[in-house]
C-alpha cells in the first residue's frame, strides 16, 4: 500500500518577526528530504521523517537549537518573572490527600507547597506521623515520579512503580511495608500496568516485550499479564494471559476477598473482553464473560459468587448488572442499577455503591446498597466535580473531593450509613472564590447540536471583546472535562483572563453516543464544536480573535492543530501540547494503533485515508497563510504521543508561516506525556504559556 522513496536532501531556513516588533527570529535550519509515502495511489511527502528518530544526534541537535530559540524569545517578555513569582507564591501551600487504611496504618499524601513530588506519610494507631515514601529522593532533579501503588491484602507488603523522565516504561520496587525495607530485585520494563496482589504471596502486572529499536517510539502491541511471586526472579514470572491471544491492552486485578482474578483485554481504547479465574484452586481455568470488543465492561465488586459489573453493553450511558460466576455470560446479566439519561461512573466503599452521574458535565452522587435499593443523594456543596468514594468494604468512612473552576479542592468524609458528610480537609489555597464567577452556557454547533460550556472569570468583567481568553478543549476517547480548580488558571483570571471549557463531542459527557459522534468519519464534529465555542465567545463579546488563545493537550493537541489550520483567522494564539499531529502515521508508534477506535487509520480504506489527510494538522498547513502565534509543547521522553508529531508539525509550520506571528516549539527535557511532572517544571510550563499568550495579544505589563 505504501512505497517509501528517499532522495536528495534539501536545506531550508526561514525568517519571520517577533510579536511586539522585536528582532526577527532566525529559526534553526531543518533539513528536508524527499521521503514519500503512497496510500491508495496517492503520494504524500514526508520531508521531516528523519525527526522521528529520537536516538539520532541530528534530532538531538535540532531539539537543542529549537529550545535555544524558544528560550531567547521567552526571555525577552517583560513580565515573565513576575508571572513566575506570582504562580510560585500561590502554589506554595500545604496540600493533603484523602487518607486510606492499609493494615494497621493510615496513609495519605502531603506536599508542603513547592515540593516537586508529593510525599506519602503514614500514622500508626497512636497517631505518630512518619514519612513512608518520599519520591523527591528518587532523583536529584525531581524527574523521577511515583506511579502505581499497591499494598498486599494484609498491608504488610508494598509494590510501587516509578517513572524516570516521564516515560510510560516503569520500574517496580517491592518493600516490606512494616520495616520499610526493599525486599528483592527491582522489576524493569513494565508498561501500562496496574499492580494487584494475591494475598501476600505476589502480584499481577502487565507489560510488553521490550521493542527492537527505540524504546520511546517503537511499536508495542502485544500486552501480557504476568504474576510475580515474591522471592523469585522476574525472568521466572508466569504469563497468565496474552501469550496466545494478541491484545494491545491487558489488565488483571484481584477481588477484595482474594477469591477471583478479573482480566480485561482490548485491542483499542474502547471495548474490552472480560475474563475471570477462581483462585481458590490453581487448576481452575480462566472463564470468558464477554468475548467481543463491542462494549466497556468492568467488575467493580463481588458478593461471594455474585459479580457486580458496570457496562455500556446495550446501555450507552452505562448500568450495573449482576451475574453468578457459574454462568456469567451477558445473556444472564440482570440489572442492579438500570441505565438512566445521565452517564454513570460508580465506585464502591463500606459495602455501598456510590453512583456518580454527570448532568451536563456536573456531578450528581446517588447512594445504593448492594441489592440495588436507592438510599439517598449525597449532598454536594455546589455545582462541580465530586471524585472519590472508593474504598474497602470494612472502611468506616468514605472520602470524596469536591472542586470546580473557582473552588479549590476540599476533601469531605462521608458516614456511609447515614450519608452525612463533613469537611475533612479544607484547601489552604489563597484564592477568593467570592471574587470570581463560573457559569454554564449552551451554544449551537454547526450542525445544530447543543453544546454546554463553562465560562469562568472575575466578577464585573466588561464584555467589550478585549479580555484575554483561553479556550480549552479535548474532545476524544470518551474522556469528560469536568470542572476543577487550578492555580495556573487562578493566576490567569487574576490578571483579567477568561477561561472557557466546552464539552464537545468525542468526550464522554453524554455517554457512548456523544463519544461516537466525534470519532472516525465524524471527527470533524469535534472541530466544528470547538470553532462554534470560539465564535460564541466572540459574538457575546467575552473576547475577540485578537485576544483569543486555543489550548489543548494530547488529543486536545490534535484539536488545536486541526482548528488552527482550518481556521487560522479564529484565534491570535495556538497552544497545541503533546499533540497527535500526524494522522497518517500515528498508529506506527508505541501503542498508537490502539487509538484507531477514535481515529481510524490511513490503511483502513481510501475514504478513511482521504478523511484523515483532510484534517491532519501536519498535512493541512498551507504556504502563504498567516497562522496564529504558536507555541508547540512536547517532552523528549513522551512515549505515548511521541515528540516526532510535534517536531514535524513545528518544522512545517516554521517553513510555511507567513506574516509576523512566531512559531516556537518548547521541548521539555527528561519529561514525558505529562504524568508525574515535577512542580517546578509544571510551574515553569504554565508561566511560559501565559507569558507567550499575553505577549502575543499585545500586552506588555500585567495589571497591578
Amino acid at each position: 500500500m505504501r512505497k517509501i522513496i528517499i532522495t536528495t536532501t534539501i536545506i531550508s531556513s526561514i525568517m519571520t518577526s517577533f510579536a511586539q516588533n522585536s528582532k526577527p527570529i532566525q529559526y534553526p535550519e531543518t533539513r528536508k528530504d524527499a521521503t514519500v509515502d503512497e496510500y491508495f495511489g496517492t503520494k504524500v511527502n514526508d520531508p521531516y521523517r528523519w525527526l522521528e528518530d529520537d536516538r539520532s544526534a541530528e534530532t538531538a541537535a535540532w531539539v537543542t537549537a529549537q529550545n535555544k530559540v524558544t528560550n531567547a524569545y521567552l526571555d525577552q517578555i517583560p513580565f515573565r518573572n513576575q508571572l513566575k513569582e506570582r504562580l510560585e507564591k500561590l502554589w506554595n501551600y500545604e496540600k493533603i490527600g484523602a487518607p486510606f487504611i492499609e493494615g494497621n496504618f493510615t496513609y495519605y499524601f502531603k506536599n508542603n507547597g513547592l515540593q516537586n513530588q508529593s510525599v506519602l506519610y503514614r500514622k500508626d494507631a497512636a497517631g505518630k506521623e512518619t514519612v513512608f515514601l518520599d519520591p523527591n529522593t528518587f532523583s536529584k532533579d525531581g524527574t523521577t515520579s511515583l506511579g502505581e501503588l499497591a499494598f498486599s491484602k494484609s498491608g504488610s507488603k508494598l509494590a510501587y512503580s516509578i517513572s524516570e523522565g516521564g516515560s510510560d516504561w516503569r520500574k517496580v520496587i517491592i518493600m516490606d511495608a512494616l520495616t520499610m525495607q526493599v525486599l528483592e530485585d527491582t522489576l524493569v520494563d513494565v508498561k501500562f500496568s496496574g499492580l494487584s496482589w494475591k494475598g501476600n504471596e505476589g502480584f499481577y502486572y502487565s507489560s510488553y516485550e521490550k521493542p527492537k529499536g527505540s524504546e520511546l517510539s517503537a511499536k508495542t502491541d502485544q500486552h501480557k499479564l504476568y504474576f510475580h511471586k515474591l522471592g523469585t526472579k522476574q525472568k521466572e514470572d508466569k504469563i497468565i494471559f496474552g501469550e496466545d491471544q494478541k491484545r494491545r491492552y491487558v489488565g488483571g486485578s484481584v477481588t477484595e476477598d482474594d477469591r477471583y482474578l478479573v482480566i480485561t483485554a482490548a485491542t483499542s481504547t474502547y471495548g474490552n473482553e472480560l475474563y475471570i479465574q477462581d483462585l481458590s484452586t490453581p487448576e481452575n481455568p480462566i472463564v470468558t464473560i464477554v468475548s467481543d470488543f463491542n462494549s466497556d465492561n468492568t467488575v467493580i465488586d463481588n458478593e461471594g459468587t455474585k459479580l457486580l459489573i458496570v457496562t455500556d453493553r446495550n446501555a450507552p450511558n452505562k448500568r450495573i448488572v449482576t451475574v453468578d460466576i457459574s454462568n456469567p455470560k451477558p445473556e444472564n446479566w440482570k440489572d442492579l442499577i438500570a441505565e438512566t439519561t445521565q452517564v454513570l461512573e460508580p465506585a464502591t466503599c463500606s459495602g455501598y455503591i456510590f453512583a456518580h452521574y454527570m448532568k451536563d458535565a456536573v456531578s450528581v452522587i446517588k447512594q445504593y446498597d448492594y441489592s440495588g435499593k436507592f438510599l439517598r443523594e449525597i449532598q454536594l456543596p455546589g455545582l462541580g466535580t465530586a471524585s472519590g468514594f472508593s474504598g474497602k468494604k470494612k472502611d468506616k468512612q468514605a472520602y470524596f473531593t469536591f472542586t470546580n473552576y473557582i473552588t479549590a479542592g476540599t476533601i469531605f468524609a462521608v458516614e456511609p450509613h447515614s450519608g452525612k458528610s463533613t469537611v475533612y480537609q479544607k484547601s489552604k489555597a489563597e484564592f477568593k472564590t467570592e471574587d470570581y464567577e463560573s457559569k454554564q452556557v449552551f451554544y449551537t454547533s454547526k450542525d445544530g447540536t447543543r453544546i454546554p460550556m463553562l465560562i469562568t472569570h472575575k466578577k464585573g468583567l466588561k464584555l467589550d471583546g478585549k479580555n484575554p481568553t483561553i479556550l480549552y478543549g479535548y474532545g476524544g476517547f470518551n474522556i469528560s472535562l469536568t470542572p476543577g480548580f487550578s492555580i495556573s488558571n487562578a493566576v490567569w483570571m487574576e490578571n483579567g483572563g477568561v477561561f472557557a471549557v466546552p464539552n464537545i463531542r468525542g468526550g464522554g459527557e453524554y455517554g457512548k453516543e456523544w463519544h461516537d459522534a466525534g470519532t472516525k468519519l465524524q471527527k470533524q464534529n469535534v472541530f466544528d464544536d470547538f470553532i462554534a465555542a470560539a465564535e460564541y465567545l466572540i459574538a457575546e463579546k467575552y473576547t475577540s480573535s485578537h485576544f483569543l488563545a486555543i489550548r489543548g493537550g494530547s488529543n486536545g493537541g490534535l484539536l488545536v492543530g486541526a482548528v488552527m489550520t482550518q481556521r487560522p483567522d479564529l484565534a491570535k494564539v495556538a497552544l497545541p501540547a503533546v499533540g497527535v499531529l500526524d494522522m497518517l502515521r500515528y498508529h506506527t508508534f508505541t501503542a498508537g494503533a490502539g487509538w484507531a477506535y477514535d481515529y481510524g487509520t490511513a490503511q483502513d480504506s481510501a475514504a478513511m485515508f482521504e478523511y484523515l489527510k483532510g484534517y491532519s494538522p501536519l498535512h493541512t498547513i498551507k504556504n502563504g497563510l498567516q497562522y496564529p502565534a504558536t507555541m508547540v509543547a512536547t517532552g523528549d521522553h513522551d512515549d505515548r504521543v511521541v515528540p516526532a508529531h510535534s517536531f514535524k508539525f513545528a518544522a512545517e509550520l516554521q517553513f510555511k508561516q507567513s506574516g509576523n506571528n512566531p512559531v516556537l516549539i518548547r521541548i521539555d527535557v527528561k519529561a514525558g506525556h505529562g504524568a508525574g511532572k515535577s512542580v517546578a517544571a509544571t510551574i515553569q510550563e504554565n508561566v511560559d504559556i501565559q507569558a507567550f499568550t499575553l505577549f502575543n495579544m499585545g500586552i506588555t505589563q500585567l495589571p497591578k
